[in-house]
């Protein structure tokens, strides 16, 4: 693997970077949120969902931030030209800089799932370490999705301040703080079917749309693997709205749709197929003018 050693570096870089670190610090704090929903649910295994609750909103904030500067921060400083004189085709440079960042962040990060894991424990007895790890596993597909997605726009991009816009207007707000409010107004506007959150119309192209951001593949995926239902929102939002007589903004397929009416391709499986596609798709469309040499 001719990228290996570029990766090498690039772990270097991002895993001894006080950025990582101060993220991994917030993260524990932002992730332990004990609720009686989710013990009731869950039992000790709301440890495993503290470490979902970590992934959301500032867990990608943090991994967007840490990555846009990948390509065209060297692009800026000139020693772009210097790794691309490398005998490294340019696909290995954009494999590389995945591969490395994606690594140098998993370190600092499984300390902090590790450091929620032992705060659960003390708390609240002994999990299921098989789903702890399975639930970290998921969240590392989804770090390396969106470090994916913003070497992307590094290596598209001519200036820093370009790449910072685009990561933060084009990929944060949109698909991470406000993609269910997104779809539901672009589908009542198409199709005239008003959307309301708290009885939502059981359709599944809506369902479908609200699990193509990364953030809610991710969602269903971890919400499968704790079996609390099927939903990209998080899980203690999904045990709310399955409560007897309780009624959330969260949508739930269980709580729409009627038993044995709910679309083969909702299947909680299609999250995974739709994160790696995050992981590729992005990739895949900055090499396609990486390669021509029309970025340098």
């Amino acid at each position: 693997m001719r990228w290996s050693p570029l990766a090498r570096k690039e772990c270097r870089a991002v895993a001894t970077s006080k950025g990582v670190w101060l993220l991994a610090v917030l993260l524990v704090g932002w992730g332990y949120r004990p609720s009686y929903v989710g013990w009731d649910a869950l039992g000790a295994n709301m440890t495993v969902g503290y470490v979902q609750t970590a992934a959301t909103a500032l867990l990608p904030l943090g991994v967007l931030l840490l990555s846009y500067q990948a390509v065209v921060g060297e692009r800026s400083s000139n020693s772009l030209r210097f790794v691309l004189s490398l005998p490294l085709t340019r696909t290995d440079v954009l494999v590389g800089k995945v591969v490395g960042r994606t690594a140098g962040l998993a370190g600092p990060l499984c300390v902090a799932f590790a450091a929620l894991g032992v705060i659960g424990l003390l708390d609240h007895g002994v999990f299921d370490p098989l789903l702890f790890v399975g639930v970290v596993a998921v969240t590392l597909v989804y770090v390396c999705a969106l470090v994916s997605v913003a070497v992307a726009i590094s290596a598209l991009a001519d200036r820093t301040v370009t790449a910072a816009g685009a990561v933060f207007g084009g990929v944060f707000l949109p698909f991470v703080l406000f993609w269910t409010p997104l779809v539901t107004g672009v589908f009542t506007r198409v199709t005239g079917v008003p959307v309301d959150a708290f009885n939502p119309p059981a359709s599944g192209p809506l369902f479908v749309l609200l699990r193509l951001s990364p953030g809610g593949a991710y969602h269903v995926v971890t919400n499968w693997l704790l079996g609390v239902g099927n939903a990209a929102e998080l899980y203690s939002q999904v045990l709310t709205q399955l409560r007897p007589n309780v009624s959330t903004n969260a949508f739930v397929v269980e709580a729409t749709f009627p038993s044995g009416a709910v679309p083969w391709y909702l299947h909680e499986s299609l999250g995974l197929v739709v994160l790696l596609a995050w992981l590729v798709v992005p990739l895949a469309v900055a090499r396609s003018r990486f390669v021509r040499g029309d970025v340098v």
